[in-house]
């Protein structure tokens, strides 16, 4: 039977944390604008006003796509005045060989950055190398082999000045089609972490992720589970809780074609009298909102 091409390390259990972390906005109000032009071109100007220091952050992207030749070039220029390129050549050299060039500059300081990843996939295997340029260097490869639904990874960094691996991950998992499960051992295997994502039916899904740190001085884990429904085509609901008792809701409309707004509201159910936080003056609850058109 022939396998699959199994997720990235970034994306292993992505499932899971895609349901317990998207489609919450808290942090602010949010506005994305997406336009494409009929040579492929694509425009993006997204923003977000802080609700705690109402400062405004966003950028500008433009991205042309060359679909035939395997090639993408993006470029980007943030309210912080960081330029960042990016460059990606696919099935070029080889096939299934992925070619990633990225460099940030900050012209007022003249601080950079440059990256150069190399992404290689077939059946049964995802693998990925990184240089980070000026950082170090140091060099980072990570892969995730599966075979049958079940799926191996692991990850490590090295020092190229130190001469020595400064950082490693190993990771487990099982996929189904209508669920995965997900074990990490993160940060030199002393914090560790299982998740698992359930797809019940069309309309429901659910899922859950639990933090152990091992080095915390305290033995408790952190437990997160969630919940999306869809109520329509055009709408859904998500809701989560943690062990601390922040209870998230979010709810996500398609106004019409192209439109998407979506609301979120966090309340810390052990300060449901409180105003703000204790002694701080920040509020103990969050709500937020989030805006994106795209022709």
């Amino acid at each position: 039977m022939a396998q699959a091409t199994p997720p990235s390390w970034k994306d292993f259990g992505k499932s899971a944390s895609d349901l317990l972390s998207k489609d919450f906005p808290l942090q602010g109000n949010q506005l994305e604008v997406k336009t494409k032009a009929p040579n492929n071109v694509a425009f993006k100007v997204a923003g977000t006003r802080d609700a705690k220091s109402n400062t405004i952050n966003g950028d500008i992207e433009g991205k042309f796509v060359d679909p035939k030749n395997g090639v993408t070039f993006t470029q980007t220029w943030t309210t912080s005045n960081i330029l960042k390129t990016q460059v990606e050549l696919e099935n070029q050299i080889a096939k299934g060989l992925k070619l990633d060039i990225q460099g940030h500059l900050l012209p007022a300081t003249q601080a950079k950055t440059a990256l150069v990843t190399a992404i290689y996939k077939q059946p049964s295997l995802h693998t990925r190398a990184v240089l980070d340029v000026f950082k170090g260097p140091t060099f980072t490869a990570d892969a995730v082999v599966g075979r049958d639904g079940f799926l191996f990874g692991a990850e490590s960094t090295y020092s190229v000045p130190s001469g020595s691996v400064t950082r490693y991950a190993l990771g487990l998992g099982y996929a189904a089609p209508s669920y995965t499960v997900t074990l990490h051992g993160l940060a030199n295997l002393s914090v560790f972490s299982a998740s698992y994502y359930h797809k019940v039916n069309s309309d429901v899904e659910a899922g859950a992720k639990a933090i152990w740190d091992s080095k915390s001085t305290t033995s408790n884990v952190g437990l997160e589970v969630g919940a999306k429904a869809y109520l329509d085509n055009t709408a859904f609901v998500k809701a989560k809780i943690n062990n601390a008792g922040i209870f998230v809701l979010g709810y996500t409309q398609a106004l019409r074609p192209g439109v998407k707004a979506s609301f979120g509201v966090a309340l810390d159910t052990q300060k449901l009298n409180e105003v703000s936080a204790t002694g701080t003056g920040v509020s103990a609850h969050k709500v937020g909102t989030s805006l994106v058109f795209e022709a």
